[in-house]
């Protein structure tokens, strides 16, 4: 079952555009794919380019929580060097 959720990526200091690059790569997307819908993603950056948020529709929650953990085995090399932590949090809507 498909779940929303909000992940916060703190960057390590001048690190945005190494990850972004790797993040858009062919084994970006790929791992991405696995784990989300990517075309229902949704980003947002700070103007400083230390920390970005990710509105993410997630087919594969448990991936998901490796990936942004910094332990997916073909993630790990980039999250070591440009990630300095991730919180994910699950959306739920809210009827008005």
């Amino acid at each position: 079952m498909d779940k929303e959720m909000l992940a916060i990526a703190k960057f390590k200091e001048g690190k945005f555009d190494i990850f972004m690059s790797w993040f858009q790569s062919d084994v970006g997307m790929n791992i991405r794919k696995s784990i989300a819908h990517v075309e229902q993603t949704v980003p947002a950056f700070a103007p400083d380019k230390s920390y970005s948020i990710f509105k993410v529709t997630v087919h594969n929650e448990e991936n998901m929580k490796q990936f942004v953990t910094g332990n997916h085995p073909d993630a790990k090399e980039i999250f070591d060097e440009c990630i300095e932590n991730v919180q994910l949090w699950e959306l739920n809507k809210i009827n008005l």
